[in-house]
Parts: C-alpha cells; structure tokens; sequence
C-alpha cells in the first residue's frame, strides 16, 4: 500500500466515523469488483462503509431468453455463431455453447464484432451470428461493424442484439426501493462513452451521489472518498475523479454511432426483468441485420437454475456466500449461473479471493447443470 493510498484510508475512515451510521455504496462494474478484491481494499475499509455489487457485469445480466436463443441458433445446420469467451459457459435451458460446440455446432470466439464480419467474408455460404453482449462500452463496436456490412453488402452477417444501457438498470434499482444504497460508485469503461453528466438524472431525481472512479487502488479509494464525503455532507452530485479518461460529455464519435444504427427499447434484464428504454435494437434501415428477424425466432420465457441466485447478487439483495449453492454445487468448473462463469462476475471473483462455502449447500447431479 502507497502513502497516498494509506493517507486516504485514514481520511475515508474519518469520515465513516463522522456519519456514524452504516453507509452502503454500489460499484457497478464488474471490473470495480474484480479489482476491490484482487487488491484487497475490502479489508481496508471502515466496519461501517459496506460495498455490494451491481449489474455491471454484461455476462451477468443477459437474460435468460437471450441465452437460449443463442442456444437454438448455434444449434441450427450451418449457422456460424460468433461469441466473446466469457459467454461459451454460461448455462441456458438445454446446456450452453460450449457444451454444443462439443456435439459439433460452429461455436467461435471472436475478440470483436468486426472479426465476426471477417468470418462472414471468409465463409460467404453460412450465415454468421454475432452474440452481441455488452454495455456502452462495446455497442459502439457493433456499430461500426453493422455499417461496414451494410456498405461492404456482407449479407450472411447479422447480430443477436443483447446490448444494455447502464444508467436506466441504476434507475430501476433505486425505483425498486428493496436496496438501500447511500450511492453509486459508477464505471470508468461505460462512462468514457457516455460521460460523467450521463447520470444527472439519478443525482436529479433520487438525490444519490454518483462518483466515476478508475480501476487502480488510489483511484478506487479517491472514488469511494468522494462518495462518502458527500453523504457526510448531505449532498448529492455527480463527481468523476477519473478526468484524465473520462469527460463530462463522453465519446461524441462512439455516441454518434450508437445514435446513427440503434434505437433505444425496453429490454429484459436477469432479475430486474424488463426494464424500460434500457436496450439497443438495430433501427429500421439496418434492420435485416437483426438475427431474431433474419432466422423468425422468437425469445422465449426466463427460466434459471432454482439454486441459482445470481440475480439477486447483481442486485446487491445477497452475497455469493449466502447462495446454497456458492463453492459446492456451483464453481467456476461447473458453473450454474452467470456470476460464476464471467471474468468480471461477483460470484467468481469471491470464489477467487474470498471464498466461503454458503449455507445449506448442496451438490446439484451432472445432468441438471
């Protein structure tokens, strides 16, 4: 630990001292879990500053229904589906993509949608699928790329749309009421998109502070501090420690594309359910793009594992050591939810560096995985 990151310890258990009461803050992002732990900042904090997670984790938060339509796609005669890694485990209805690529299904793992493009060109009798997964972050990516099929006529490209907006979900979250939180430490990657003043309207509408931090520890620690000095103050803003990456107005290039090939839809979420104008779809022009419309398939119902309670880890409702099936039934061998499949999800990351076996565990048979 760096003197600088030592001096804001100091300062931040100061101020929990001050406010005298429990004070619980979300990191959104997936990547802010990751690192708190991996850099052992939870064992820092004041007894009364409590950290949960929130549904910043892309993997995470895909629903069910979207899942088993990648599912039913990649099982179809020729059809190529193209996936980021993170994606091939986790568990739908009948198995997940890694379990069908075994059966023989052209499952390929892509580190971007253009090279998803690049497997159209380079297969131009098989249709090829992009599992489109992800935040701000990635969605201006999948833009390009469906411009560039659109000038370029690769019409055997199309994409399974699963792309989220992260301020909407923060919205539900404190709209639902059954988690208190004293505020949002917000992600750095999405808000390099869509800028700081992005989150105005939770500031305007639920009085919450909301912080942009980095991923390093002093940044994290900056990030927190902010937040718990506004609580401590009575005030509520949003506040970007993180200036030299993210700005007030975010990437107006990336958002220009986003407003140029999608438009904004209710979309479902895992255990918020579906929540209003919080997806992207494809506009009507670049429409034939659209997966679901090229093969007429329909997204199903959710359906999870009933051991399975990664929804309420994404919601900051229950930690993974209170899931029965957290270490035992579920690990990251033999995953039955998302949060354990995912490189930025809660439940692996507390397998990682904090593991503790949940109560009432229980094995879950081979076949019902």
């Amino acid at each position: 630990m760096t003197d600088r990151v030592a001096q804001l310890v100091d300062e931040l258990h100061g101020l929990c001292r001050d406010v005298g009461r429990r004070i619980q803050v979300m990191e959104v992002c997936g990547t802010h879990t990751v690192a708190i732990f991996r850099t052992g900042i939870r064992s820092l904090l004041p007894a009364n500053l409590r950290l949960v997670s929130g549904p910043g984790c892309p993997v995470c938060v895909t629903a069910q229904r979207h899942i088993d339509a990648a599912l039913e796609l990649a099982g179809r005669p020729g059809v190529i589906l193209a996936t980021y890694g993170d994606m091939l485990r986790v568990p739908g209805r009948s198995g997940s993509l890694e379990r069908l690529r075994a059966t023989g299904a052209q499952v390929q793992v892509v580190n971007s949608a253009r090279t998803a493009l690049d497997l159209a060109r380079a297969n131009p009798q098989s249709p090829v699928v992009f599992l489109g997964v992800g935040f701000e972050t990635t969605a201006p990516a999948t833009a390009a790329t469906v411009l560039e099929a659109d000038r370029d006529g690769v019409e055997n490209f199309s994409v399974l749309m699963c792309h989220k907006l992260v301020v909407p979900a923060m919205q539900a979250l404190l709209d639902a009421g059954d988690v208190p939180l004293d505020g949002f430490l917000a992600p750095g990657h999405v808000s390099v998109i869509i800028g700081a003043q992005a989150y105005q309207p939770i500031v305007a509408k639920h009085r919450r502070p909301v912080v942009v931090a980095g991923f390093e520890p002093e940044q994290i620690m900056r990030g927190l501090l902010a937040l718990v000095r506004q609580v401590a103050e009575g005030r509520a803003a949003v506040e970007n420690v993180y200036p030299g990456v993210v700005t007030a107005d975010g990437n107006r290039v990336a958002l220009e594309l986003l407003r140029r090939v999608f438009v904004v839809a209710d979309a479902p979420w895992r255990e918020l359910g579906v929540i209003p104008q919080s997806g992207l779809e494809l506009a009507a022009v670049y429409r034939r793009f659209d997966a679901l419309q090229r093969f007429e398939l329909a997204l199903g119902e959710d359906e999870g594992h009933p051991l399975c309670r990664c929804g309420e880890v994404i919601t900051g409702k229950a930690e993974p050591s209170e899931c029965p099936a957290f270490a035992t039934a579920c690990d990251p061998l033999n995953p039955i939810g998302p949060c354990m499949v995912s490189s930025e999800g809660t439940c692996a990351a507390w397998y990682k560096y904090n593991r503790v076996q949940g109560p009432g565990a229980q094995r879950v048979p081979e076949g019902q995985r």
